[in-house]
């Protein structure tokens, strides 16, 4: 991986509503933008969401990806959300070619559109929506460990400036996002936060130790709480193993009125 790939985690919201006005939103939003003048412009963006798993890690090859509204019970509105990104087919090739040098067999699939993980995140950070832009699967397995291991793989790749954008939610209890806050909620979404923005940015800890944090991830304080499923950690995962160091920006959000966080590696 070239000097010029940045990574980046970031928890992207409920569905549409950032693009809605929701307020509960701005945090992210502003954070969002904020981002996006921070970081070198990309040239081409490679977006791992928590919203699309698959048996073989899969990639969008369409040159012109249309968008799944893949969202229920909003306004009409948010069925109309626009971004003509350019896809990537080429970049898709270079990254199938890649991960196949580390034994991951990947499958290219120029039909499936970007979903709300991608672009609603994107409509906010670069809204011109000029850069090319494509998608990588999850592994229907769920395991840590092989989503670190497909972020490794990512590392052989000699693309100058790319992004490569995890696009996830730190904390991701559906239930407890439409419950009255209690102090036990505040506290255990608190608590889980403290223990990830420590094992993605606490320099003392050996990248052999901060992996395995990682991997068993769901010993830390309250995460079945926090994640009753990992899908939306889990791009976490692909960024570190693709940045193979600690994190050097914690960006710490409310969400839906729930602590979250973004990591800038």
């Amino acid at each position: 991986m070239t000097c010029s790939t940045q990574v980046l985690y970031i928890s992207h919201g409920g569905g549409p509503l950032p693009l809605l006005g929701d307020a509960s939103h701005q945090a992210m939003i502003d954070s969002l933008k904020d981002l996006a003048q921070r970081i070198k412009r990309p040239k081409a963006i490679l977006v791992v969401s928590a919203h699309w798993e698959a048996a073989t890690p899969t990639l969008t090859s369409s040159e012109h990806p249309s968008l799944l509204y893949d969202y229920y019970g909003f306004p009409e509105e948010a069925y109309h959300i626009q971004y003509p990104c350019p896809g990537a087919n080429d970049l898709a090739v270079q990254i199938q070619s890649a991960l196949a040098d580390a034994q991951i067999h990947v499958e290219l699939d120029s039909r499936r559109g970007l979903d709300h993980g991608v672009f609603v995140p994107l409509k906010i950070m670069y809204p011109e929506a000029d850069i090319p832009c494509l998608q990588l699967s999850l592994l229907k397995g769920l395991d840590a460990k092989q989503h670190i291991e497909l972020g490794r793989a990512l590392t052989s790749l000699e693309i100058d400036d790319l992004l490569i954008l995890g696009s996830g939610f730190s904390f991701h209890n559906m239930s407890a996002f439409f419950a009255q806050e209690t102090a036990d909620i505040k506290m255990r979404n608190e608590a889980f936060e403290a223990w990830l923005i420590d094992t993605c940015s606490n320099r003392a800890l050996a990248e052999v130790d901060r992996e395995q944090r990682l991997i068993e991830w769901d010993k830390a304080p309250y995460a079945r709480f926090c994640h009753p499923r990992e899908e939306h950690l889990l791009p976490l995962h692909v960024c570190y193993g693709a940045a193979g160091r600690p994190c050097e920006d914690v960006i710490e959000v409310r969400i839906l009125n729930k602590k979250a966080s973004f990591y800038l590696f």
